[in-house]
């Protein structure tokens, strides 16, 4: 049996880059990540998938649509902060690379955005991408590498995935 501790220090990480790259706001994220946790161990007899990963990567995931659904009317505020210790140039660099993958990432659907999140940045396997989304995995394959190609289009000259 795991206890919370363990369980938060082995997967708070994964879900908190999961659920910020899904919200695009760190307290968002933060809230997401300690509401995931919180219903698991709330209902920790319940697992429902194959790994505790793809669980927490589901709960976090339905978190975050149900807080966009209820959040539809409101408009969000710009954090324009920089980060003191980068370099300007790093800076600039990173913005307009991550901001063009950012513009091109939300023009798409919400369900390939997190089948693409869910194999490119969180590694899963296509196999526990197509039970998490209920998708075939043939299609959870298409969908990243559809997504992949639009993104080499954008000719960022770096390799994507």
């Amino acid at each position: 049996m795991i206890n919370f501790e363990d369980l938060y220090d082995s997967y708070a990480e994964d879900i908190y880059r999961f659920s910020l790259f899904l919200s695009r706001d760190s307290d968002e994220a933060k809230d997401i990540t300690s509401e995931t946790f919180i219903r698991v161990w709330v209902r920790k007899n319940t697992i429902r998938t194959e790994t505790l990963k793809a669980y927490l990567i589901t709960i976090a995931r339905n978190i975050y649509l149900e807080k966009k659904r209820k959040m539809k009317r409101q408009v969000r505020l710009i954090d324009n902060h920089s980060d003191p210790s980068s370099s300007p140039e790093n800076i600039v660099e990173s913005r307009i690379y991550l901001t063009k993958i950012r513009e091109k990432l939300n023009t798409l659907p919400e369900i390939d955005q997190t089948v693409f999140i869910l194999r490119v940045i969180n590694d899963l396997p296509y196999e526990e991408i197509s039970r998490m989304l209920e998708l075939s995995i043939t299609t959870a394959k298409v969908k990243v590498h559809r997504i992949r190609k639009k993104l080499l289009e954008l000719d960022l000259g770096k390799e994507v995935g």
